[in-house]
């Protein structure tokens, strides 16, 4: 194998439903990248990066993807990337990252390609037209293709040229949303506002393209979270997207809101209020189609997922059962959901065990360290997944 040869780049995040993917780079870092709440590309700068080489990141992940199935013939697997193909290339001294994608790739069998890094759709739209019918040329098993980028972004492209991105295979959209208030989105240097949101997620809906908002629960802090839930849920109401994900706000020391909590002019929704900001939130999307997930760690109910408007009151039966648990058991749950054990509030029940064992954990700390230590130790605990 020619590991050392073939190599393209790779950025150095992506979204949790894209991590089967193939994932190449067509710019570097984030244009904006000013948001108070983000960690990522913070000391790095933006950068584009050529056709030319962007091409040829793409021609090295075709020639790797060949020499990949050129060794599962060699062992006799007629090309299919399976487990013993996949663990003797794994197996071998010096396979390098590149090659360890690829066969993963390969093996969830995903055809799906997701493109790094944070705002493609700044592109000059005859470029990004070039590199996304080169990669279906190179690689025309592909059958969804998807990136992030900003309301910003997208306002400054016609609907004729988002459809023209749209046709040469670009399919899905990330938009981090994060929130509809104004004064919110000024505050933490957003720069957008609600009425650009609206604007970028109809304009890319109206050009074919799936559309994907983030929303941040928390990020009003406690003190503007009621107009941070009900005018997110407003401007969402506007754009009917595909999909709304729900991604909670977690201020490690890293970030640059973190001086505001520092100096007392942020203060963090603790989970039992975030509970009640997502319920508030849920209650206010009406008259849409969109699919709401919570498919991640940072999320305390992962289970508020469904498709509006016939799964709402499941979502929000989730919410209350846990508002309905007694605060000793809401803690069980808060600590084993942090932890990795529980995905679901009725966990608590199934699991004598862990439910034993969580419980124990807790007193031990709130003897030792008093009612705050047990929260230090939660937070850290989510800190860990960012």
């Amino acid at each position: 194998m020619k590991n050392s040869h073939h190599r393209f780049e790779q950025g150095p995040i992506r979204p949790p439903n894209e991590a089967r993917s193939l994932l190449l780079r067509l710019t570097r870092n984030c244009p904006w990248n000013q948001c108070l709440f983000c960690p990522v590309y913070k000391t790095r700068k933006f950068s584009l990066r050529s056709v030319d080489e962007i091409k040829q990141d793409i021609t090295a992940a075709k020639t790797i993807a060949d020499d990949i199935k050129a060794l599962s013939w060699k062992l006799g697997h007629s090309g299919a990337v399976n487990d013993a193909v996949v663990s003797a290339l794994f197996n071998q001294p010096g396979t390098s990252t590149n090659y360890k994608s690829i066969a993963a790739w390969l093996y969830y069998q995903t055809e799906a390609c997701f493109l790094q890094d944070a705002d493609n759709l700044i592109m000059k739209t005859k470029d990004l037209v070039e590199v996304l019918t080169f990669l279906k040329e190179q690689f025309p098993e592909i059958k969804r293709v998807t990136t992030y980028s900003r309301s910003r972004t997208v306002i400054r492209k016609s609907v004729d040229a988002l459809k023209q991105i749209r046709k040469a295979g670009l399919d899905r959209v990330h938009i981090g949303l994060e929130t509809g208030y104004n004064p919110l989105l000024k505050l933490m240097k957003k720069g957008v506002t609600g009425e650009q949101h609206i604007e970028a997620g109809r304009k890319l809906l109206q050009a074919g393209m799936e559309v994907s908002e983030y929303v941040m629960p928390g990020l009003g802090g406690q003190e503007m979270w009621r107009d941070h839930a009900v005018e997110t849920a407003k401007v969402l109401n506007q754009i009917n997207p595909h999909f709304i994900r729900l991604r909670s706000l977690r201020v490690p020391e890293r970030v640059p809101l973190h001086e505001k909590l520092e100096d007392g002019s942020f203060s963090m929704q603790s989970d039992d209020m975030l509970a009640q900001e997502i319920k508030h939130f849920i209650e206010t999307l009406e008259g849409i189609t969109s699919t709401v997930t919570s498919d991640h760690i940072m999320n305390l109910l992962e289970e508020v997922g469904g498709k509006l408007p016939e799964d709402k009151e499941k979502m929000l039966s989730v919410i209350q059962a846990y508002q309905d648990l007694p605060e000793s058991d809401r803690l069980i749950y808060r600590a084993g959901r942090r932890g990795g054990a529980y995905r679901s509030t009725d966990d608590l029940k199934h699991d004598p065990a862990t439910y034993q064992k969580i419980k124990n954990l807790i007193q031990e700390v709130q003897q030792n360290e008093g009612p705050q230590g047990v929260e230090k130790m939660i937070t850290e605990m989510v800190d860990r997944y960012i």
